[in-house]
């Protein structure tokens, strides 16, 4: 049955109207605000504030604009890159059929880019914050709840009720065969007693990005189809299941994703999440004593994942799942059986020995033994020890992940994909000679982690720093554990039992993005120029060291004083040099 998220007692009667892009299977109504509303602070509103607001800036729903108000914003980028601006809407009055439009960007001598941007209206769901105290575990008491703006919806009006505030996001993607110039277009947002324009420059800087599909950034956010299905009301892996699939990891695609998340067995992580992962290759123990293995729904998926462009590395979780437990369907009884199978058990080579055999001469078949490596998660030195050890004894030709908390790394110089967490950083060495082998090296952040994160409450900035931190300590990318294990209700509500609110997920059901997606992809445009400006200035020893300068304030792991600003003005410089 058709699960239309509808758990939350109290929402606003906040209507979409309009056609939207793409049929919706949810209601996108949002939250009430749980900390009230502020009709106080409207009383020297008499009409309604429309303007350009900042996109650092996640704008509160139930108190007006507060700001200079601007009817004119420019934007700057090269041609092939996306990039953003938000207005705002603050109404004492309720506003119905809300809506934002743009015009064709139209140069002095007459050029047009017709049809390059779109809008969206952003969405409030509910989330608690990052307490330093409290990083990992169950969700703290003291921590109250309340409303963030986050979500991009795609509907092209929405019913505004009196005494709120509305942010709109505006994407611009410029074209890549775009002439170079100063560009101006009109920006239209009416509703029933509403009718206002502002107007948008944007520079078109004479350079050019490579395609996402080029980027050499190597993003690795892990995807959860099994939460896809629940929200969804689908069979796991059935033909909808996939088709459901589509717009999420497609989005995904288009932000440059270089890994596939595959499991093995029984869920990696001892189902830490919502929505338990669904098995991707059914293991069978014959009435002989042998094993059989079914890979239907894992060709799938890769095949899936591959027709989207993302597909250089498959990551197979894990050897090493938290809970050492694996399972098999027994063919004598027709039921499956769990096993501890920790490295220390002789049932860990007994059932990893002839899988691992198995799975090589599949992966060889179709053709992706090259791409595939075995990964393990946050495992102790000791444990990957054993792992690493039967892996090159009885199937060498694996490539190994690790997302290694245990600054252990050094241990083991022939992980294709390392990862270590934010607080234990790499050598810069260490990248650079793992580099010239064809290794990848990156960072990731998770609960542990305050700053920089991507929470629903972290600043909308923070997203793009993570680029640039690893383009400052020369990191190859940056991994996320979770794309889209959602929660139960993710449409209105971001907390979970554990974590801080949004840690489970950066994106929202049905292709939907967030602020700190769109922010974070914006970082990884961000890496990429300075790869190519690196490239550019290599041999230049005056501009190779202004472009050092000015990515050396990001090396910094921790919140700084002013980095925001520091941050926009560095990001101003990049289009200039």
């Amino acid at each position: 049955m058709k699960k239309l998220l509808l758990t939350l007692p109290l929402l606003t009667l906040l209507a979409c109207t309009g056609t939207p892009p793409q049929t919706s299977h949810f209601d996108w109504t949002e939250p009430a605000d749980p900390q009230g509303e502020r009709p106080e602070t409207w009383a020297a509103i008499e009409e309604p504030i429309v303007t350009f607001g900042s996109t650092d800036i996640r704008y509160p729903r139930t108190t007006p604009y507060e700001g200079p108000v601007a009817e004119e914003a420019t934007l700057a980028g090269w041609r092939g890159e996306k990039v953003s601006a938000q207005t705002v809407v603050s109404t004492p009055e309720a506003i119905g059929g809300l809506s934002c439009t743009i015009g064709d960007f139209v140069a002095e001598e007459g050029t047009k880019l017709p049809g390059i941007a779109r809008t969206r209206m952003v969405k409030y769901v509910l989330s608690d914050r990052f307490l330093p105290e409290q990083p990992c575990g169950k969700r703290p008491e003291n921590n109250p709840v309340h409303l963030e703006a986050d979500l991009l919806d795609e509907c092209a009006t929405l019913d505004i009720p009196a005494r709120s505030t509305r942010p709109v996001w505006i994407t611009v993607d410029i074209p890549r065969d775009a002439a170079p110039g100063h560009y101006t277009a009109p920006v239209h947002i009416k509703g029933r007693g509403l009718d206002k324009t502002l107007t948008l420059h944007l520079d078109v800087v004479p350079r050019t990005l490579p395609a996402p599909e080029d980027w050499v950034y190597h993003l690795d956010l892990w995807q959860h189809p099994a939460a896809v299905a629940r929200i969804e009301g689908v069979e796991v892996w059935s033909d909808e299941h996939f088709e459901r699939m589509r717009p999420t990891m497609r989005q995904l695609a288009a932000a440059g994703q270089k890994v596939i998340t595959a499991t093995l067995n029984k869920d990696p992580w001892n189902n830490q999440c919502y929505d338990a992962y669904a098995d991707m290759i059914v293991w069978t123990r014959l009435a002989d004593g042998g094993w059989e293995y079914d890979f239907t729904v894992f060709d799938r998926w890769v095949e899936f994942m591959l027709d989207l462009g993302i597909g250089k590395y498959i990551n197979c979780y894990s050897m090493l799942p938290w809970n050492d437990m694996l399972h098999y369907r027994d063919e004598v009884s027709g039921q499956m059986v769990d096993v501890q199978a920790s490295p220390d058990t002789p049932a860990f080579r007994e059932m990893w020995e002839p899988f691992l055999k198995a799975f090589v001469e599949h992966l060889d078949e179709r053709g992706w033994l090259s791409i595939t490596n075995i990964a393990m998660d946050e495992r102790s030195p000791e444990m990957m020890d054993e792992a690493t050890a039967l892996l090159k004894e009885v199937a060498p030709e694996l490539g190994i992940a690790l997302a290694d908390n245990h600054k252990s790394y050094k241990r083991y110089p022939y992980l294709r994909d390392m990862c270590a967490g934010i607080f234990g950083p790499v050598d810069r060495k260490d990248i650079a000679d793992r580099r010239a082998q064809g290794l990848t090296t990156t960072y990731y952040v998770c609960c542990s982690s305050g700053f920089p994160n991507t929470y629903t409450s972290s600043a909308p900035a923070e997203a793009t720093y993570l680029s640039w931190y690893a383009a400052a300590e020369d990191y190859d990318g940056f991994l996320r554990w979770a794309y889209n294990s959602w929660v139960e209700d993710p449409i209105r509500d971001t907390r979970f039992r554990t974590w801080a609110a949004g840690d489970t997920s950066i994106v929202y059901p049905e292709g939907r993005s967030s602020i700190r997606f769109e922010r974070l992809v914006e970082g990884i445009q961000d890496w990429e120029k300075i790869r190519l400006l690196r490239e550019e200035f290599a041999s230049d020893t005056t501009r190779r060291a202004e472009l050092d300068a000015l990515l050396e304030p990001f090396r910094s792991p921790v919140e700084f004083e002013g980095w925001e600003e520091t941050l926009r003005a560095a990001r101003a410089r990049l289009n200039t040099l």
